[in-house]
């Protein structure tokens, strides 16, 4: 099962970009080291996306996933994953944000107990933001990053003891770096951003005893999981770090692999610290896996929570999967950000918020994620109550039973007005934002990021490749609603001046419209949308 790997060979890597401060991180060395990576495992990362387009085509064809036959010994197998190490053994509050300088300090000095810096779903790729991040975590690591804003408040890192643990989340297997090529072809953004992320900061981080850690995105198969191993490997051997020193923890967000948790803890044994429950990609991969059968078409998102049934069922199976192997099983993001002005909705916004965490810690999660600092003191005091051990990994769960069908069975509910045309408008907003630099945009009182506006755009297009749908109203659900709502959308967002990415809505009602219309499903926002940053 090993992954194929090209043979090495000497190559040649060129740079076709240019952003401040990028010849102090794009060194002659770390270019000779992200050129290896790509020649070792380009081979192997087609492989896997080519299987993945083969899965996709056998549900396409009506075919449901499940639990595989061929690695049944695995899941029935009495093993363990190593040993934790210290500084990841409580991480009952972990905050993610993107990685600009500004929100590397807060998120450092925040209180919570794990800062996971998001070079995927809340960073917009450009290539200033992407090597202003590879600068702000190499100051962040040596202890020096400090910021001023325009106002000329400045901002300075806590003490290291005072810190978050650092994350590291590298983009997903799936997109390329256009601005780096090796041999003439882009190379793996994932490669890029962990190669030289690690390249720069793994031999610090390892004195410091703080890894480095990183959390592995969009997973779908034990294959995946791996090739990032073996990718961990031979960075390890590259920068002579002992075997096991990188640690990860790996989001299961797509509905394939929910189905091979086991296969993935073993595949990552030596340095897997747990998985987590990414509810939004997850539920956007539901939509994607079965964007052909007509009856697993959801709701609209406001009711697809975790509480309903299929989503219970993935959050119960991966604490009970986790603890048997000895890791930690991460609880989902609360999106909710402050809502100033307004106490009475603010506090509904919290009492969700409460609910959710409380369900989490109940359920046996050993943490879980916030979007905002405001709402760690609530998730710590949620977990502090209900968990006084750093962990709970001894919460088995040998009460959970979870069946195939348990885990595609969709959830009951409506489409609203209200719903579709907020679809739309989330989806243009953060796209706009998204095209104008900005991955990480408050939109009516939550963070959306490309996982939540990719629930938007492909309940958008399900909805409208699906016949026979209607409103909760009796309105049908077609490509005239769809127009009716972009014709609505000027009025609900009124001055656009204060909108994130507001000169770009357009052009971002074009990118929607266009993908909606199409008669296949494009896989992923991003890829399109990646073509017309910079």
């Amino acid at each position: 099962m090993s992954a194929v790997m090209a043979q090495p060979q000497q190559s040649d890597i060129e740079v076709i970009a240019q952003a401040p401060g990028q010849a102090d991180v794009l060194t002659p060395a770390a270019l000779t080291f992200l050129a290896g990576l790509h020649t070792r495992f380009e081979t192997a990362r087609q492989a896997r996306l080519k299987a993945r387009r083969e899965r996709q085509a056998f549900f396409d064809g009506g075919g449901l996933p499940d639990f595989r036959e061929d690695t049944q010994a695995i899941r029935a197998g009495d093993w363990k994953v190593a040993p934790l190490p210290k500084a990841l053994l409580d991480r009952r509050v972990e905050i993610t944000g993107p990685v600009d300088p500004k929100m590397v300090i807060n998120a450092l000095n925040s209180g919570a107990k794990v800062y996971m810096a998001d070079f995927e779903d809340s960073t917009a790729p450009t290539w200033p933001n992407l090597i202003a991040g590879q600068r702000a975590l190499i100051a962040a690591v040596r202890g020096t990053l400090e910021f001023t804003s325009d106002a000329g408040k400045h901002y300075a890192l806590r003490p290291f003891a005072e810190q978050a643990v650092l994350m590291v989340r590298p983009r997903g297997w799936h997109l390329d770096e256009k601005h780096v090529l090796v041999d003439g072809a882009p190379m793996s953004a994932s490669l890029f951003d962990l190669g030289l992320f690690a390249f720069h900061n793994a031999r610090e981080l390892a004195a410091l005893d703080r890894g480095p850690y990183f959390y592995l995105p969009k997973l779908q198969s034990m294959e995946e999981a791996q090739l990032w191993n073996e990718v961990l490997d031979h960075i390890e051997r590259e920068l002579r770090l002992p075997q096991g020193q990188l640690k990860v923890t790996v989001l299961i967000e797509t509905l394939p692999a929910v189905f091979e948790m086991d296969e993935i803890l073993h595949a990552l044994r030596t340095r897997i610290a747990g998985l987590n429950c990414g509810r939004w990609d997850y539920v956007f991969s539901y939509i994607k896996t079965f964007r052909a059968h007509r009856d697993k078409v959801l709701p609209e998102r406001a009711q697809v929570t975790m509480t309903q049934p299929f989503l219970k069922a993935y959050s119960e199976l991966l604490i009970q999967t986790c603890h048997k192997r000895g890791a930690h099983a991460m609880g989902g993001m609360a999106a909710q950000i402050p809502i100033n002005g307004d106490d009475d909705a603010n506090e509904a916004a919290l009492a969700k918020v409460r609910a959710d965490k409380l369900r989490e810690v109940t359920a046996g999660h050993d943490g879980t994620w916030v979007a905002h600092p405001a709402l760690i003191p609530l998730a710590q005091q949620i977990f502090d109550e209900r968990m006084p051990t750093p962990n709970q990994r001894h919460v088995l769960r040998e009460d959970v039973w979870v069946t195939r069908e348990d885990l595609i069975k969709p959830s009951l509910g409506t489409i609203t007005r209200t719903g579709f045309e907020g679809n739309v408008e989330v989806c243009v907003r953060y796209l706009a934002a998204w095209l104008d630099g900005n991955g990480c945009v408050p939109i009516h009182w939550l963070m959306e990021d490309a996982a939540t506006a990719e629930i938007a755009r492909t309940q958008l297009w399900q909805w409208l490749h699906s016949d026979g749908l209607f409103l909760d109203d009796g309105t049908p659900v077609d490509f005239a609603l769809l127009e009716r709502a972009f014709l609505n959308l000027p009025a609900r967002l009124g001055d656009r001046s204060g909108i994130p990415g507001g000169s770009r809505i357009n052009e971002a009602i074009g990118v929607l419209d266009r993908l909606t219309h199409a008669d296949e499903l494009e896989d992923f926002l991003t890829l399109p949308a990646y073509a017309r940053l910079d």
